[in-house]
């Protein structure tokens, strides 16, 4: 028996505005569009966030507030939401420092729609530019390594790790065409600590001055506490790990905080200064533990180890993280103590990853919309769901 499968086009539809639907992230700051957007269908949408975004309320006490609804989630258009207000304004880690330690080195990361590349040109001089060729698009540089400059795969414009345009092939005949104009497009990227950062929002800056009041702007006056207990300058960079998670970055993020109990708050972070349900004392001189919350990073200090953790959303319902450790430079030759603290830490991952991965499933059953804090322990859930809100409503 032949299956006849059969497409029919609803009268005042347009194809192309099919294609708009299914664009996570409409609102990009960071790509000029050539075709303007259908306004009513983004109308909508926008309407929909915001409905979203009030159905949870940060000013009920946590003893009688409910939890956000799990559209938070699920749902696609509320994660370009959290794109444009949360990852694309301000200081967002992206790497560190070991990363690009030598001249011509580079790595590449993509956080949404935006394909980055951070790189060292042959002065040593540190830079970031949009990971985009700016003949027709392709994607210049993959993973991470050592050159003199990035050679387009697709025509072979060729760009110098300064962002000039050094090559364009194919382009007899143009007309009107600047080569000055057409370098690729920077992104502001400074480094504090072991850690480098960009900043993905549009306006004029001058990238060599970029390191002026990073660390406030990142971090607050938790930068003050981890520059006093020497955790910007004293930890050596040890590895790095990563996995890809099937559920939404909030979840793991979540999980990640669920056993601390916050006691110092501040408007745009969170810093735990103790561990609530810790079965192991921590010895001086690196006591106290804290935690550092910085949308959507995380920095976590025990005892002589920091890792840091980056949780970059992949979808509404996938996450990529990232686990970068950093350890007291006079344990860094331990092997057996290292071996046994980064297995240590492997189990906990793959624990974690069984249960946001059962979380996320849960979330996605009509049974499930609200929950409900554990006031005396779930301090620093509600306070991370308020700082998205605030966040959010900007």
């Amino acid at each position: 028996m032949a299956t006849m499968m059969m497409m029919m086009k609803p009268i005042g539809f347009q194809f192309s505005d099919l294609k708009k639907l299914r664009n996570p992230y409409p609102n990009s700051p960071l790509i000029r569009r050539s075709h303007e957007p259908n306004h009513g269908l983004l109308q909508m949408s926008q309407d929909l966030d915001r409905s979203l975004v009030h159905e949870f309320n940060p000013s009920i006490p946590i003893q009688e507030a409910l939890t956000p609804p799990s559209s938070w989630y699920t749902c696609a258009s509320f994660l370009s939401l959290e794109l444009n207000q949360v990852f694309f304004k301000g200081w967002q880690a992206v790497g560190c420092t070991h990363q690009i330690q030598e001249a011509n080195s580079f790595f590449t990361g993509r956080l949404g729609n935006v394909e980055y590349v951070v790189c060292r040109d042959e002065n040593g001089e540190l830079r970031a530019f949009h990971n985009v060729c700016r003949h027709h698009a392709s994607l210049l540089a993959y993973g991470s390594g050592k050159g003199s400059c990035f050679v387009c795969p697709y025509h072979g414009w060729t760009y110098g790790l300064d962002g000039r345009l050094l090559k364009a092939t194919r382009i007899t005949g143009i007309k009107n065409f600047n080569v000055k104009e057409f370098g690729l497009v920077p992104v502001r990227v400074a480094i504090w600590g072991p850690f480098i950062l960009l900043n993905l929002e549009r306006k004029g800056f001058d990238q060599q001055n970029c390191d002026d009041n990073v660390g406030m702007e990142w971090l607050g006056s938790t930068s003050e506490i981890l520059s006093t207990n020497g955790v910007d300058t004293s930890l050596s960079y040890l590895r790095r790990r990563e996995y890809t998670i099937e559920c939404n970055w909030k979840v793991w993020f979540l999980n990640s905080i669920s056993h601390l109990m916050v006691v110092i708050m501040s408007l745009s972070h969170i810093k735990i200064l103790h561990q609530v349900l810790s079965s192991t004392p921590i010895p001086p001189p690196y006591a106290p533990y804290y935690l550092n919350l910085r949308l959507p990073y995380l920095h976590f200090v025990y005892g002589p180890w920091m890792d840091t953790n980056l949780v970059l959303p992949l979808g509404p319902r996938r996450c990529k993280v990232i686990f970068d450790y950093f350890l007291d430079a006079s344990l860094k030759d331990d092997e057996a103590f290292v071996a046994k603290s980064l297995e240590d830490s492997e189990q906990v991952q793959m624990e974690d990853i069984m249960l946001c991965e059962s979380v996320q499933r849960g979330l996605e059953s009509p049974a499930y919309d609200n929950g409900r804090y554990a006031p005396m322990v779930e301090k620093a859930m509600h306070h991370f769901h308020s700082l998205l809100h605030q966040h959010l409503i900007k």
